[in-house]
């Protein structure tokens, strides 16, 4: 079982006590006095432990001109901040979905997905403002002094029994933090903090309004589906009006003064950013996972969802009933490695054998454990197998009632571990953002087209430019297409 973080063990038994404990403090915005269990310090020690999660769970992306300019930026909009005195960080993940978020304590963190969809430095200021807003109102503390992070039950974007998220390896009483839905009213909260603060570090916030734009096609384009920034973001009423509304007003203030856009300037930062989902680090086609740098593949289940971490995948039936995992040990012979693993996670081994998976050295141990809190016996199937100087892990589990009806799900998938070798599948490469010139006065589609985009992406790449297809662009305008030819 895997055991939380002393700090967290600490804030929860203060959570338990709040009776006892429960002391007002000031908020640094509104000045107004409000509950709050955690101190300025503890939010900082909080931050400090989930960043290490964060970064396992998304890897960083590393791009030195991106990363150069949002620490920039974010140290400009911190010092006028109503909180300049936490020790701020602002990082990149590697990641296709959009997204930005933060923790208390000061980190604020900015997805790929969301950089490639901004199309100026002002939507960036914007909801860099809007974030460092989150932290500044206190709103991630007031939702952690709310609820207990162990009642979260969300790992990784897929909803699981909380006690399967256990064996996920990545604590779901600490990133569950990152999934709570504020509130409407501290999404307008920040939407104003966002105006105030990027409009006092030179940028026009009327383009935070245009971005909200972009976000509201994501999720028309998506079938409703809401893009990860929206379910943890929910939408304000009136939230584009208000936001122009705002921006003008902060612009009266500032008597005249020339604020930035940045189109440009940010645009040939992003050339050459990794867009959308990366297949180097590992893809999903017709039901099969393959790994290209590593070199394995193996059958994921018909209808089951995948989320792929740099330190895991997750599989999961659309029902939450099962979970399967793929990881990688830190030992590279299988003894080692079962000994490490029932290290951390202890469960009743009711049988254990060697075996060969397509060639390699396998061992299936299974096993089972209570779930106190539901009274309910889990079944667990576990595979380790030596692959090129590793050992892979392969965990299948479901509640004995139900296991039943996904272990045949569980061992395609296990015995179907296998050497990657198709070199169509292993010469992948990702899809890049390309910054083009527009060469004469037309049509985004008619730019788009004759860039090679296809037919049915063409609304995608319409929204990737905060444009509408029939927009008539500048001979000389920038805009984004991709290419697969760069490293």
């Amino acid at each position: 079982m895997i055991t939380l973080h002393p700090i967290l063990m600490k804030f929860s038994f203060l959570l338990l006590c709040a009776g006892f404990l429960a002391s007002c403090a000031t908020n640094p915005v509104t000045g107004k006095k409000e509950f709050m269990l955690l101190s300025k310090e503890q939010e900082v020690q909080m931050g400090i432990s989930y960043d290490p999660q964060v970064v396992a769970s998304y890897g960083l992306y590393e791009d030195d001109k991106i990363q150069q300019f949002i620490t920039t930026q974010g140290r400009l909009m911190a010092r006028i901040s109503h909180r300049p005195d936490l020790p701020y960080e602002f990082k990149v993940l590697d990641s296709p979905v959009v997204n930005a978020f933060a923790v208390p304590g000061g980190f604020v963190y900015f997805t790929r997905g969301i950089m490639a969809h901004f199309n100026n430095e002002a939507e960036f200021a914007g909801v860099l403002g809007h974030e460092i807003g989150h932290v500044t109102a206190r709103h991630s503390a007031r939702q952690y002094s709310r609820q207990m992070l162990g009642q979260v039950g969300l790992i990784a974007g897929i909803i699981v029994s909380p006690k399967f998220a256990e064996f996920a390896d990545v604590a779901s009483q600490g990133l569950g933090l990152l999934f709570l839905k504020y509130g409407r009213d501290a999404e307008t909260e920040s939407d104003r903090l966002g105006v105030e603060y990027s409009t006092k570090i030179g940028y026009d916030a009327r383009e935070m309004a245009d971005f909200f734009q972009t976000l509201k096609r994501l999720t028309d384009q998506s079938g409703g589906r809401l893009p990860t920034f929206m379910s943890t973001h929910p939408d304000p009423a009136n939230r584009y009006e208000n936001t122009k509304a705002l921006a003008q007003k902060w612009q009266q203030r500032s008597n005249g003064r020339n604020l930035k856009v940045g189109r440009d300037s940010y645009l040939n930062m992003i050339d050459g950013l990794l867009y959308g989902e990366d297949p180097r680090q590992g893809y999903v086609e017709r039901n099969t996972f393959y790994h290209p740098d590593l070199k394995f593949q193996y059958p994921i289940p018909n209808g089951w969802r995948t989320v792929n971490t740099p330190s895991q995948v997750q599989m999961a039936p659309e029902d939450g009933n099962a979970l399967m995992v793929l990881s990688l040990s830190p030992k590279n012979n299988l003894t080692q490695a079962e000994q490490a693993y029932m290290e951390t996670h202890q469960f009743e081994v009711t049988s254990r054998n060697n075996r060969q998976v397509n060639g390699l050295n396998a061992r299936v141990v299974q096993g089972r454990q209570v779930d106190e809190q539901n009274q309910q016996v889990i079944n667990i199937l576990l595979y380790f197998m030596e692959y090129e100087g590793r050992v892979y892990q392969l965990l299948g589990m479901a509640y004995q009632q139900q296991y039943g009806n996904y272990e045949s799900s569980f061992l395609r998938t296990m015995n179907g571990f296998d050497r990657l070798t198709d070199a169509s599948k292993i010469n992948v490469q990702p899809e890049r953002i390309k910054i083009v010139k527009a060469p004469r006065t037309t049509n985004l589609r008619s730019l788009l087209t004759s860039n090679g985009i296809p037919n049915d992406r063409l609304e995608e790449f319409a929204i990737l430019n905060g444009m509408e297809l029939n927009t008539q662009v500048e001979s000389g305008t920038l805009f984004k297409v991709v290419d697969k030819a760069r490293n």
